[in-house]
């Protein structure tokens, strides 16, 4: 039996960062590596491809640090005002 892969469509997936992460919120995972039980996604910026670092996939699920697309503040504040309404 085939074991199922975790975060499969991680590699060259879009995100922006709620916070501004090395002076960017722009990025994308250019590399996976999994570590026992971990995966981990090297995350490089858009604006800038010298900006890179190593995040825990996990922590994409945390919509409060991450929103997946690359997304600009006002679509975020959209969204974070259409998940206080429900």
């Amino acid at each position: 039996m085939i074991k199922k892969q975790r975060f499969p469509h991680l590699l060259g997936s879009k995100w922006t960062a709620k916070q501004t992460t090395w002076g960017w919120r722009h990025f994308q995972v250019i590399n996976r590596k999994n570590q026992g039980q971990w995966v981990f996604a090297e995350m490089v910026a858009s604006c800038d491809p010298q900006v890179r670092f190593w995040i825990n996939a996990q922590q994409f699920k945390d919509r409060s640090l991450w929103q997946p697309g690359w997304q600009t503040l006002d679509e975020m504040d959209q969204r974070d005002e259409e998940l206080d309404i429900f």
